[in-house]
């Protein structure tokens, strides 16, 4: 029998992203203010914290839906014995 995805895992992929965009956001201002050549790194601060989101929240997924998928069928296989 084959479940359906756990709509749950997104979650603590979303929550893990944020992170991930906050951090970058503050690394990448401290950066800039350290750095006098650049006096306005919005761009950079927006463009890396939005990738930041994307790539963890999407890589933490995947990882998730795996985990969660090999759970079910060790159960399953653990039903049959």
């Amino acid at each position: 029998m084959r479940r359906r995805p756990n709509p749950w895992i997104a979650l603590p992929s979303l929550a893990l992203g944020l992170i991930a965009a906050g951090l970058a956001w503050v690394v990448t201002s401290v950066s800039c203010e350290l750095d006098n050549r650049f006096t306005g790194c919005l761009g950079w601060s927006i463009t890396l914290s939005l990738v930041s989101l994307v790539v963890v929240t999407g890589g933490t997924t995947v990882i998730l839906v795996l985990v969660f998928q090999s759970l079910a069928e060790w159960r399953e296989g653990g039903d049959r014995k």
